[in-house]
Order: structure tokens, then sequence, then C-alpha cells
């Protein structure tokens, strides 16, 4: 039986630890040449690492293909420099895994603003070069054939910027931005045939873990296949294998929880109630009533007669 991603070649960033490392095996399971990106960083970016390599050597174990990068993704010339590499040893990029990501959760009162613009460097601008750097090379290639390419891109979002969440003003912005990115990236590359999707997983990782205090959790491949944990977070790679092939052709745009047994379509910002002041300016005086009313609904609105 062919693989679902046989021949392709996959970028995932973020990937010595948790959900990351979960992608890339699960994509190398699949088919797919995977360059590991990871700095080796704690949770809160200091320091650097090999753990990037000890995924590699799993891959190729596995008898997969596999290359190791241990780049900055906030850092532009990282960034250039592994994707040019990835095109170099393997002629193309198919897919594009935006994980990577750290934590230094506070109260907004407690918080820096190093906690915070370290954050958003990490993850919102991280994901943006790279994503920058396939598009880039997506379109020229496009340019040079016959306008399309097959190219695939999974952002990670998560529940505190699609829901909030306490202590994490900072993580839940940037989570936030790469929802509103994916969307926006899915109408700028449509037109070259590249998807834009992005994955809200959950479950025990090294970042929450660390955040909580909680013990040491087992990485996804140290996990007991044969035994389902509703915490397990790579229950999600699965779903971004299958958004990164071929039969995922027809779905860009969206934002997909993937948790436990669980995935969720998430349905964004929507126009939940709306009202018309038919052409006059708003009296300010005059709101209260119709908000209580007609936009929160917390107050009966009573018997309205000929309107």
């Amino acid at each position: 039986m062919p693989k679902l991603l046989e021949g392709k070649v996959a970028v995932v960033t973020g990937a010595g630890h948790g959900i990351g490392r979960g992608h890339a095996l699960e994509l190398a399971r699949h088919g797919a040449a995977v360059v590991v990106n990871d700095l080796g960083s704690t949770i809160k970016g200091e320091g650097k690492g090999d753990d990037a390599a000890r995924v590699v050597e799993l891959i190729w174990k596995r008898g997969g293909r596999a290359i190791a990068d241990f780049g900055d993704v906030g850092d532009e010339g990282d960034v250039e420099a592994m994707l040019a590499r990835a095109w170099e040893e393997f002629g193309r990029v198919d897919i594009l895994v935006n994980n990577a990501g750290i934590v230094r959760d506070r109260a907004i009162w407690n918080m820096t603003a190093d906690d915070f613009d370290l954050v958003i460097r990490v993850h919102v601008r991280g994901t943006w070069l790279t994503c920058r750097g396939v598009a880039q090379r997506w379109r020229a290639e496009a340019k040079q054939g016959d306008g399309q390419v097959y190219g695939r891109i999974i952002n990670t979002v998560s529940g505190a910027g699609l829901l909030g969440n306490f202590g994490q003003t900072n993580y839940s912005a940037a989570k936030a931005a790469i929802a509103a990115m994916t969307q926006t990236l899915s109408l700028e590359l449509a037109s070259i045939g590249v998807t834009v999707n992005a994955i809200g997983p959950g479950g025990l990782t090294r970042l929450s873990a660390g955040v909580s205090g909680q013990a040491e959790v087992p990485e996804p491949d140290e996990r007991d296949p044969e035994t389902f944990d509703p915490k397990d977070p790579s229950l999600c790679c699965p779903v971004v294998a299958w958004l990164a092939s071929e039969e995922a052709s027809y779905v860009s745009g969206q934002v997909i929880r993937a948790i436990g047994e669980h995935i969720h379509l998430m349905g964004g910002w929507t126009e939940r109630a709306s009202v018309s002041n038919h052409r006059q300016r708003w009296d300010a005086t005059k709101l209260g009533s119709l908000f209580a009313t007609d936009i929160f609904g917390v107050r009966a609105p009573g018997l309205r007669l000929g309107g």
C-alpha cells in the first residue's frame, strides 16, 4: 500500500520534543523526508541543545529519512539557512509544520516586557518567517511552471488563543495572531494551490508540565502504542499528516482542534447578533437598552408592535 506522504518533504519546527516530535515521527511514518528543526532551548527559550538530532536518529532507525536543524525560528538568517538546506538536501519542500514555541506565564501585573516580546518573537515572528520563506520559493516555482505547486502549511494554535487563559496574555495573543495569520495566508496562497490550516492540539507536554510543576512527561515515542491516554498530545499528529496529504487539497483556512479522541472544527469570529440604525448616527445615551436586549440578550425586549 502506498504511504500517505510518500516522496514528500516536510519541515517541522520545534520538533525536538512533545507535539512537534510526534509530528515529525508521524510524517516520516507516512513516507515524508523530514527536516527536524529545534533550537534545543528550555521551555522558557533559554539555551541551546541537540534535541533535533535524537529525533533524526529515531526516524532513520525506523527506515525514514531526516536531517536535523538547530536554528532559531525567530532569526531571519537561521530560517533562510534552514530552508536553503532543505531545498539543497531534498530538492524541494512540500509541507511546513510550525510548532516551535515557548512559554513565560505570569499574570499581567507580574509579566515583564521581555516575557511578552520573546513569546511573540518565537510564536508569531517564527511562524511568519518560515511561512514567508516557503511562500517565496513556492511562488517562484509556480511562475516557472504551470502556476501551481504542492504546498501545505499547518500552523499551531492553542485553546489559550481561541478561548483565553489566565496568566498567558503573551501566549494567548501569539496563538490568536497565528490563527488570523493562517486565514490570511490561505487567501494569499490559494492561487498557486497551497493550503494553509491550523491545528489546535491538547494534552500533557513538556511546556504544560514545566509550567504546572508536574513530573516529567513521556515523549510520543516513549508511550505504549496499545494504550489510549487522552492526555497524549501526539493524538493530534495523524490529523496533521492528513492535512499535509493530497486528500486534504480542498481544506484551507481552517482551525481544527484535535484533543484526545475528539476533533473540533472551530468557527472563528462570527456575527452572533446584529442591529441597524437605518443610516442614522448612533446616540450613545440610547445604546444601553439596545445592547441589553438585542445584542447581549440579558434583558427581555418586551412586546414590539409594527417593527
